[in-house]
């Protein structure tokens, strides 16, 4: 902390500070097949070289990804192993265990932590998922959670951000930018809430996009549909901050462009209409807004007709030259240049 030169987080952001930590990272081990950089590591161990290990994590805290006014604590443990499993679908593999570390306040009871739990082992039983392990810790500063995903794929089967090629065409799984107006929905009605006696929020008309914030679905129904129908993705990540920063990694881990288009982007109705009250944007919504966690991926050219009648699958554009960019052609033809918006924890 006495050093001389001082640079702000913020500066680097997020991803920033992941590459600035870990670029110099040298993997020293044969298991060690691929390391940070990805929704997930792989590692290789003997015994059955048909399968390959996925381990992911994700921390959440507090105050900064969560608001307990209006999160139940079942509906956080099941969304917190959620997440994990996302991460492991976006690898075409399959979780398989997690362990659980928490940091506790005081002002959280038995009962409390029974209800988080109660989130955890749902999401775990309707996934197939094993809980392992853990740690628990006190905390000063609220609930923290910590949990780390294990998975397994199948060698050659494993997808990665890093394959897409010109031409392959892009696609998205279900609709985006709900999760993201559920939040804006609850914030308000916290506002409006402040602590008054008997007050009822007005969400009527607006349960699907309460469910996509406080209950999200990993996609392993569009990853069990991909296998049927004989797909494997040159790449694919899922979308946990926004479109436009998921396509970035792609793009900048394949080294390729790519082109995708606004009337495309699949929207939910209440999605549209809620953007409408509260003046935004709805595809700058779908774009940025994050948390959908629905897979982004790409498939070569001559799998369209397939991936076409796929159900809850959507051809939003596809891949150019890296010298072409990124950008999205709008409803009236313009071309505007895609950049990464999504939320950031580490930005001021």
């Amino acid at each position: 902390m006495q050093n001389a030169k001082r640079t702000e987080i913020a500066r680097l952001g997020e991803f920033g500070l992941i590459k600035h930590l870990t670029e110099k990272i040298e993997l020293k081990n044969s298991s060690s097949q691929l390391g940070v950089g990805d929704d997930a590591a792989i590692l290789s161990y003997t015994g059955d070289d048909s399968k390959r290990v996925l381990v992911t994590t994700d921390l959440l805290l507090e105050g900064i990804h969560f608001d307990l006014v209006y999160v139940p604590l079942k509906h956080l443990g099941y969304k917190s192993a959620v997440v994990n499993f996302s991460d492991i679908y976006a690898m075409n593999g399959q979780p398989k265990q997690i362990t659980v570390s928490l940091g506790i306040s005081k002002r959280f009871s038995v009962e409390d932590l029974e209800d988080f739990y109660a989130g955890l082992n749902l999401a775990c039983q309707e996934y197939g998922v094993d809980i392992v392990g853990g740690d628990t810790s006190a905390s000063l500063t609220g609930l923290a959670i910590s949990i780390t995903c294990i998975g397994e794929g199948m060698d050659g089967k494993v997808v990665t951000r890093s394959g897409a090629k010109e031409t392959d065409i892009i696609c998205v799984s279900g609709d985006l930018g709900a999760a993201y107006m559920g939040l804006q929905l609850l914030e308000r009605e916290k506002a409006v809430f402040d602590g008054k006696k008997d007050f009822t929020p007005d969400f009527s008309g607006k349960e699907y996009l309460l469910e996509r914030q406080l209950k999200p679905e990993a996609r392993k129904d569009i990853v069990a549909t991909l296998a049927a129908e004989n797909v494997l993705p040159t790449s694919m990540i899922d979308i946990s901050d926004g479109l436009s920063s998921e396509l970035l990694h792609i793009c900048t881990q394949s080294k390729v462009g790519c082109r995708i288009y606004e009337e495309r982007i699949p929207l939910d109705y209440q999605t549209a209409s809620m953007a409408e009250q509260f003046n935004l944007n709805v595809t700058t919504v779908a774009l940025s807004g994050g948390e959908d966690y629905e897979l982004l991926f790409t498939v070569p050219l001559h799998k369209h007709e397939i991936v076409s009648k796929m159900k809850g699958v959507h051809v939003i554009g596809h891949i150019t030259n890296e010298s072409l960019g990124l950008a999205i052609e709008t409803r009236d033809g313009t071309e505007i240049e895609l950049k990464a918006q999504g939320w950031n924890s580490l930005e001021e």
